[in-house]
Formats: C-alpha cells, structure tokens, sequence
C-alpha cells in the first residue's frame, strides 16, 4: 500500500493507546509583544522534522521503534487564562494516561497551563527572558509572566537558563531561585552548570521547558522577541540529554518561522532529542 504524508510530527506514528510520549500544538500568540507569528510554529516544526533521519546513532534507537503521536493541534482561544485551561485539560488527560506530554507552542504563556496540570517538583527553563513580570500590557497570563505565574503554584524549585534580559525587579524576584545567565554559560560551560542542576535535582520530577530564545538570535534568529549573546544550539542539545529522563513534560515555544527553516529544525532536532534522550536515559537505568 502507499504511503501518505500528513501534517503531522515525522515518525508519530502510534495509536494514541500505544504511545509513550504525545505531542500537540498550541497555535496561539495573543499576548505577544514585539513579532507576531509564532501561532505558525508547531506545523513549521512538524514540516521540517520530515528532513531528519529516524535512526539516533548517538542512542542506537530507531524513533519508529519509539510509540509516539502527535494528536495535532487545539484549537485555542483568545484570552490567554483561558487558553492556559484549555492546555492544563489536555496536559492533564496525557498524563492521567500514564504517557509524557510534549507541547510545541506558540507563545510562552501556554506553558502556564501545562505546569498547572504537571505540578513538578522543578521547572526548569531555557529562556532569554526573566518571565517573572507580575502583569504586562494588562494581563497576569502574559507571555512576560510565565516564572511569576509558575512560582504562585507553590513551586519553589525553579532554574532558568540562559537569562540575559529582565527588569530589576525580575531579576531581585528571580534570585530567590536558580538562574544561570548566558554570560555564566558562556564563562562556566554547559557541563559544570550541568552537574550543579543535577546534583540539585537528584531523582526528583521536573518540568522541561524550552524557549526558542534562550539560543543566540544570531545562530537562530526566527524568534518572536530575539536577543543576541545566548546560549548556543550545543548548549541547548546538552541540557536536553541531561535532563530528559528526569521530565515528566516537555514543551518547545516561541519559535517564530519567519526565517529560512534555521529555528524551526533546531526545534524539531530538539523534540527528537527529548524522546530519544529520555528512551536512552530510562534503558540506561532500567
């Protein structure tokens, strides 16, 4: 029989009954504020993830050996509290199923809805920004509020990763937690900023979450808020294989594909990095 192409994830082909791991997208960029667009995200990441190979060599696993699928996206609101429960509900359904949600945004803000549903003992974070602004341009559920609204859930474990842009008072908010600058990455190295977030982290479940913007706008620049002197796509790949296996979800946001593929198959490579790290990561314990 021929085969045919779809629109959704490359390789997602599990019945949703059989899959392990579940992706969505969030179409959704209402609170955006500077480049709209990145509602154009998720089927961006999913055209171009037909580009990559299945097979892992750096794992041995073959990802249609892996049961995935992508129930492709919802359809979203337009108020952004709103929105978030539209995301908490679907988050919460994947994980009562005993599968691993793994969200591609759209804006940051649907994130908020995600950990509402997780409730982790840590979020960490890949972002430029600080997120921790108590309401932007009017809203609590701005994409600017992300870390604020995450802290009221009563998480106190937070890391954020690759900061380099935020208020005063976000960054006197933020320092009751773990933030790793880009500068700090860039001095340090990912590897000894790694073994301080592990030892930290122990076995404990985690929230992984990954905003387009914490990579160098240079290197990739379809972003909807982009700011140069980031961490870089190696650094992102590296906190990815680190962390994997310890998140119970993943999302991927902010990618803006306005760009000649650059961002959005650093994201699709980064999903396919989450699987087939965290498959790796719970053989290697099993």
């Amino acid at each position: 029989m021929q085969s045919f192409s779809n629109s959704l994830f490359a390789d997602a082909e599990a019945s949703y009954e059989d899959a392990r791991y579940v992706i969505f997208g969030v179409p959704y960029d209402g609170t955006t504020s500077y480049k709209p667009g990145t509602r154009a995200a998720p089927n961006a990441i999913r055209a171009i993830s037909y580009n990559f190979e299945p097979f892992m060599p750096e794992y041995g696993i073959e990802l249609t050996g892996v049961p995935f699928t992508d129930l492709g996206d919802i359809y979203p609101e337009v108020d952004p509290e709103t929105v978030a429960a539209q995301v908490e509900d679907t988050v919460s359904m994947i994980l009562a199923d005993g599968k691993v949600p793994v969200m591609l945004g759209g804006e940051h803000s649907i994130t908020i809805g995600a950990v509402r549903a997780a409730m982790p003992k840590w979020y960490v974070v890949c972002d430029a920004h600080l997120d921790f602004q108590e309401e932007y341009r009017g809203s609590r559920y701005n994409h600017d509020c992300v870390s604020a609204r995450i802290h009221d859930l009563g998480i106190q474990n937070i890391i954020i990763i690759g900061a380099r842009s935020g208020s005063k008072e976000e960054f006197e908010a933020a320092a009751r937690h773990r933030v790793y600058t880009a500068d700090e990455v860039h001095d340090r190295g990912i590897a000894a900023i790694l073994d301080e977030v592990k030892a930290a982290i122990g076995d404990d479940p985690i929230y992984l979450s990954i905003d387009a913007d914490a990579v160098d706008s240079c290197l990739t620049p379809g972003l909807g808020t982009p700011d140069p002197f980031g961490i870089t796509h190696w650094d992102l790949r590296s906190i990815i294989r680190a962390l994997a296996p310890r998140a119970v979800a993943f999302d991927y946001v902010e990618v803006l594909p306005n760009d000649s593929e650059q961002t959005a198959a650093v994201a699709a490579k980064m999903i396919r990095e989450f699987i087939g790290s965290r498959e790796y990561g719970l053989l290697k314990r099993a």
